[in-house]
């Protein structure tokens, strides 16, 4: 597509993202800028939040969704088609504006690309240089005009690197969440809900799921009034997870619930979430919980030599600390996770005390209105000829 095949010649914004928390949050900030302009058009690559947003969308984000090193190793061919498709469309369209979306490997390779065209480059929801790999911020420094970060300690990461970076707080926050003092009200419940939200990859479905029904089983055995809600992503495929669960012989004591993630937090006790920004979300909603992950064993070796970080739950680091208590790889045991699902179910207090430090992290992480102020940054980007 050439600019000529544009109606009345809007100002084009292309977005980038690679997962579906992403897809979310870039659905949001399209839907706040066309409050500020209707005279945009928006393409690139996302997935279904994107596509109710009738956003064109170049490459569906699923064909590029890949879970650790050696599960990449297998894209990698049709990755580099999409991304040289990317390029070409980029030099062909030449957008007044490239919005990225986590995703750096990809991401980065695009904006070399825009940077060469001479097209402002915004990074909303940056890469976790600071974690792993932190020599590449400075291809940050050097292709990016402006970085809006939504964790409250990675703007002091970039202000280092002498990036311009804006803490915009967190988009989870835009969402409809409950009274602060929600939990304390209801109390431990007679028949006590626990979640599992086993990740938003069908690669994570098979690899933590099963995890957490054999928990779920020992669990039983010890406590007879418990009962589980299993979160379904729309990225996952519902078949895979009713696949999975059918096996178990406590598949009446499991609700399976799809793309109301929220509803989860609100009735359950705790959760078990895979590792990403489901523990976040869980903090924000003041629900107690744990970590597990598990990836590749080649994976696993690779990325204990580049993390950099001592806690993966984004929860425990803003905190600090563990406030919810982690299982990595050989640690992710069902015997660990029963165990510890059943201290936490038998000690109200303790789960009251992390209630309270998990509505801190979401006080940390600013009010809400994220979507809103990279709205008007990109505006600013894209300058005032709207």
């Amino acid at each position: 597509m050439n600019r000529p095949d544009l109606v009345n010649d809007p100002k084009v914004v292309m977005i980038i993202t690679g997962e579906a928390s992403g897809d979310l949050h870039a659905s949001k900030l399209v839907r706040a800028l066309r409050r500020r302009s209707r005279d945009l058009f928006f393409c690139g690559i996302g997935g279904q939040a994107l596509k109710d947003e009738k956003v064109r969308i170049l490459v569906d984000a699923s064909a590029l969704a890949a879970v650790g090193i050696t599960e990449s190793f297998a894209k990698i061919p049709g990755i580099l088609k999409k991304l040289v498709f990317v390029k070409m469309y980029i030099k062909s369209l030449r957008p007044d504006l490239l919005i990225l979306l986590d995703f750096p490997e990809f991401n980065l390779n695009v904006a070399s690309t825009a940077k060469k065209n001479g097209i402002p480059i915004l990074y909303y929801i940056s890469p976790q240089f600071w974690a792993w790999r932190p020599g590449r911020i400075n291809k940050i420094k050097k292709l990016v005009n402006h970085v809006a970060v939504v964790l409250p300690f990675e703007e002091d990461f970039y202000r280092k690197h002498e990036i311009p970076v804006t803490f915009v707080g967190h988009p989870l926050l835009d969402s409809n969440l409950p009274p602060v003092d929600m939990k304390n009200e209801k109390g431990i419940q007679i028949n006590p809900i626990i979640g599992f939200l086993p990740g938003s990859r069908d690669k994570e479905i098979e690899r933590h799921l099963p995890i957490m029904l054999n928990a779920a089983r020992i669990l039983c055995n010890r406590k007879k009034n418990v009962k589980f809600i299993i979160s379904i992503a729309h990225t996952v495929n519902r078949k895979l997870v009713e696949k999975i669960v059918e096996k178990y012989q406590q598949a009446d004591e499991f609700e399976l619930l799809a793309n109301h993630v929220e509803k989860v937090f609100e009735r359950s006790e705790l959760v078990v979430a895979t590792s990403g920004t489901v523990t976040l979300e869980a903090a924000i909603f003041g629900t107690p919980g744990l970590i597990i992950y598990k990836v590749s064993p080649v994976s696993y070796l690779v990325g204990k030599i580049l993390v950099k970080v001592q806690h993966i739950g984004l929860a425990n680091l803003i905190a600090g600390r563990e406030i919810m208590p982690e299982f990595i790889q050989k640690q992710a045991t069902p015997e660990n996770i029963a165990e510890t699902m059943e201290k936490m179910l038998n000690d109200p207090s303790a789960l009251e005390r992390s209630r309270k430090e998990l509505l801190g992290i979401r006080k940390a992480l600013g009010g809400p209105g994220a979507s809103e102020r990279v709205a008007d940054l990109a505006i600013q980007m894209l300058g005032n000829s709207l």
